[in-house]
């Protein structure tokens, strides 16, 4: 244990009805696919969780004053954001913010545009609510994933309505740079669009001297067409209790979303609410040691699968490695590696197979026999 915090510590998670690891329940298989770390959340988050149970009343429950300001103070802390208690409209989750933006805006029929690989429901939510999905390959070179901006120009239609951004990006790790976000804002104001952004793994920025910049904060004119998703579930792994927001200035723009939501979207429990504010608040230490051990963890990952000969992405942000399987011959990279004790993410997953991704969001100890597992069963393949 280094530090105040011992991300070390051992919690047997299995038995508790956890996704993540009741998976391979009676498998001898280290679960590192979906994103949720094996980490105590931070000790102010269940200090506060406990003393509202402790209350014993669990009643509707509207969004806590203090939990606006402490975001709209975290905001501007960490981003020199100034956002105001209205532009934020509360949801049970960031994947339902997706969807309701993609109903948000435009007519039935018309095109939404990102970028792959990247998380599933970008991919899902245009379709669900009725909208055609453009998906514009990410550029790699060398290793190093980027934005093809002649491909985005060459695939987007008159029919696109909105840009969903991916910032920090999931899979492939990338906090995007000011260069990159003006020419994406440059591209969206050109063809009108409304730019929906997942910031979700802001808070977890580990490479040093990069920081990660919302989309929203370039000028004014590209607040009021965008639409900013954000959550303390990732950095502060609480996604079990589902507390996520939409920050969004345009009031044209914030009731055509709230309309979207309608009587559908469920409100936000009373838990949620209670650890996203004890997080902002008061998680700050947590965080930053939080930080320092996913990194030397990523390096880890980064060191082993180099090693192997096989590219793994430079992780910028998130505990998410994304590695090329694709020399390997391997048909089936999940089935291979779960046959060798490990669980992870298919790249097909994503939109790119021949690719894994690896959840390092875990006790150090338990990384390295996953990884040396991985390592076993790859010295086994004919032709290595």
């Amino acid at each position: 244990m280094t530090g105040n915090f011992d991300f070390d510590e051992i919690i047997d998670r299995r038995g508790t009805a956890s996704e993540k690891w009741d998976k391979y329940e009676g498998r001898d298989i280290i679960p590192l696919w979906v994103a949720d770390m094996d980490f105590r959340s931070p000790p102010p988050v269940i200090e506060a969780l406990h003393e509202r149970v402790s209350h014993g009343v669990f009643g509707y429950t509207a969004p806590p004053g203090g939990l606006a300001a402490a975001v709209i103070a975290s905001l501007e802390a960490e981003y020199n954001w100034q956002v105001k208690k209205e532009w934020i409209t509360w949801l049970p989750g960031l994947v339902t913010g997706l969807n309701v933006s993609c109903r948000a805006v435009g007519e039935p029929g018309d095109d939404v545009i990102t970028f792959t690989p990247v998380y599933p429901p970008f991919m899902s939510a245009p379709p669900l609510s009725g909208r055609n999905v453009i998906k514009v390959p990410l550029a790699c070179e060398e290793g190093h994933w980027g934005l093809d901006l002649a491909a985005l120009e060459a695939a987007v239609t008159p029919r696109t309505r909105q840009l969903l951004l991916c910032s920090p990006h999931n899979p492939v790790g990338r906090v995007w740079s000011r260069e990159e976000l003006t020419a994406l804002d440059a591209f969206a104001a050109r063809h009108e669009l409304v730019i929906c952004s997942d910031d979700i793994h802001a808070g977890l920025v580990l490479e040093p001297g990069v920081a990660h910049i919302p989309i929203a904060t370039l000028s004014p004119e590209t607040s009021r067409r965008t639409i900013t998703l954000m959550a303390p579930s990732k950095t502060y792994n609480v996604p079990g209790l589902g507390c996520s927001f939409a920050v969004i200035e345009d009031d044209t723009l914030r009731r055509a979303f709230r309309k979207a939501m309608g009587r559908i979207v469920p409100h936000v429990n009373l838990l949620g609410y209670t650890a996203a504010e004890a997080a902002y608040r008061y998680g700050e230490p947590w965080r930053r040691e939080l930080v320092e051990y996913l990194r030397e963890n990523r390096d880890l990952v980064e060191r082993e699968m180099t090693a192997l000969g096989l590219p793994v992405a430079r992780v910028e942000a998130t505990y998410l490695s994304w590695i090329d399987v694709r020399t390997t011959g391997i048909e089936d990279p999940v089935a291979f590696f779960e046959n060798a004790g490990v669980g992870l993410s298919g790249g097909s997953d994503f939109g790119l197979p021949g690719y894994v991704r690896l959840n390092f969001g875990c006790r150090r100890e338990l990384l390295r026999e996953a990884l040396r597992r991985m390592r076993a069963a790859l010295e086994g393949v004919p032709g290595r």
